[in-house]
């Protein structure tokens, strides 16, 4: 007779997990136990490019380090596709079993990058590789309203009212019209009977 498992495949990975998390916990304790804590004003110092760190670590942050980032990214995993490319184009059985391999493969390639480099075109066009932004470039537009005009209604001073309720009764009285007509429906509905 066969023996069953009494394990399912759930099971065992819960088990795995289990045992891992022991193996950390069990090494993190042994660490504590064994190592020795002298900490020191140099020990406890950020290292940072091999000089003194000064002042606060909390500082602001220019975003366009992020836009580079970006880009570097783009082009980093751009070699990570070449590379195999490169490797599997250099063979010359491949090319030998059929010439049209070596042709494709050139063609693909150089559409590939053509993207990414139209891509870098945009961005280097746009503007979001510059490192100091120039000074912004109002738009233009052909208007019929001369400046003063704007001018003037900018310049000019206008008078708020102070709101009472005794002084504004014209406006209560708008309000209670208002009110009125509001209530009463200006149509009378009529409802047909279904069952006719």
């Amino acid at each position: 007779m066969q023996e069953v498992s009494q394990l399912t495949e759930f099971g065992k990975v819960l088990l795995f997990l289990i045992i891992g998390i022991l193996f950390i916990l069990i090494a993190f304790g042994i660490n504590k136990i064994v190592s020795l804590n002298k900490p020191t004003t140099e020990k406890l110092m950020s290292y940072e490019c091999g000089e003194n760190p000064t002042g606060s670590s909390w500082l602001q942050f220019n975003s366009r380090f992020y836009v580079i980032a970006l880009v570097f990214l783009l082009f980093d995993v751009e070699m990570a596709f070449i590379f195999p490319w490169a490797t599997i184009f250099g063979r010359p059985e491949l090319i030998l079993a059929d010439a049209r391999w070596g042709w494709l493969t050139l063609i693909e390639m150089f559409i590939f990058v053509g993207v990414l480099l139209l891509g870098l075109v945009y961005v280097w066009k746009k503007g979001d590789l510059e490192w100091i932004r120039p000074e912004p470039i109002l738009p233009s537009v052909d208007q019929i309203v001369p400046f003063s005009v704007y001018d003037n209604i900018n310049n000019e001073v206008y008078k708020v009212r102070q709101f009472n309720i005794q002084s504004d009764k014209t406006s209560v009285e708008l309000d209670k019209n208002i009110t009125k007509s509001a209530a009463r429906p200006a149509f009378k509905p009529v409802f047909k009977n279904s069952a006719q």
